[in-house]
Parts: structure tokens; C-alpha cells; sequence
């Protein structure tokens, strides 16, 4: 995704002109919340790319022998997915997205087969989004970390750190 500059003045505002309307929160898999606030941070949980509650794809990101892996285009986009259910489940806890007012960091895991090596380039999917919405705001600190599975098969999963007003 490349970065859009927009001259709405509030987050809800440059998403809604990027066209973008936060989903409901995905509930838990798990024995865990989907975001917590602790004073002036929210820290959310891991978010998969889920839409309407289903996943949006599964396997691993790059190419294997049988074809059944996801390209990195495509994991960028989830990607997206991922950083738009971090960004509601924040929202819940904050008072709405307006609440938020910048990212202080964001943790992508893309579960990738052994070669592949494009990791940043696929969080970028949500670093780039929050950019978008924050402005500058929104630069952060982040890792982008391979590993050999997600929960439910996912191909990538978003945790994100933000301050809140």
C-alpha cells in the first residue's frame, strides 16, 4: 500500500477517506482480552487477518512445492487486515479511534516457509495503514519476526502498542 496523505484532522477522518470503517472486535480464541489499557497505553493481542470472523487466508507465506502458500502481495494486504482489527480492538478499550493519538509500537509475525526473508515488507501492510491514519503519529517502533506457524493456520498476525489522549 502506498502511504495516502490526506487533510482530515482527526484518525476516524482519514480513515473514513481512505475508505476504511474499523471492524467489529474479533472475540478471543483464548483464555486473554483483545486489548487492555494500562494508563496511557492500550496493548492489544495478537490480531489475525480475520473478516466477518473467518480468516481471510491460510498457510504460509512464500512458495511451496505443493502451492498451497500465500504470495507476499497477498500477506502485505492481511497484513492491513490485521493492523484495522488491532486498531478496533484499541478503539474498544480507548473511548473510540479518536482516542488514540499515535503508535508506539507493532509486532508482525508472518508464518513463512524457511526461504523467505520478506517479513518487513509484509508488516508494512500495517505500518503503512497506520501511518495513513495517524500521520506522523503513527511512525513507530516494530519488529517483523518469521516464524513456522500461526494460530489457526494464519499467514500473519498484528500486536500493537498505542497512546491514548
Amino acid at each position: 500500500m502506498t502511504v495516502v496523505t490526506t487533510d482530515a484532522a482527526t484518525p476516524s477522518q482519514r480513515l473514513a477517506a481512505l475508505g476504511l470503517t474499523l471492524p467489529a472486535v474479533p472475540p478471543p480464541a483464548g483464555a486473554y482480552v483483545p486489548a487492555r489499557r494500562h494508563g496511557e497505553l492500550v496493548w492489544t493481542a495478537g490480531q489475525l487477518p480475520l473478516v466477518d470472523g473467518v480468516l481471510a487466508e491460510t498457510g504460509p507465506v512464500g512458495a511451496v512445492a505443493d502451492g498451497g502458500s500465500v504470495p507476499a502481495e497477498r500477506a502485505t494486504d492481511l497484513a492491513r487486515i490485521c493492523a484495522l482489527n488491532a486498531l478496533a480492538a484499541a478503539a474498544a478499550v480507548a473511548g473510540g479511534l479518536d482516542a488514540l493519538t499515535g503508535v508506539v509500537k507493532v509486532v508482525g509475525f508472518v508464518a513463512s516457509v524457511p526461504a523467505f526473508t520478506g517479513q518487513p515488507a509484509v508488516i508494512n501492510g500495517a505500518s503503512d495503514l497506520f501511518v495513513a491514519v495517524f500521520g506522523d503519529a503513527g511512525r513507530h517502533a516494530r519488529s517483523a519476526v518469521g516464524v513456522s506457524v500461526l494460530p489457526l493456520n494464519a499467514p500473519v498476525e498484528v500486536e500493537l502498542v498505542v497512546t491514548i489522549s
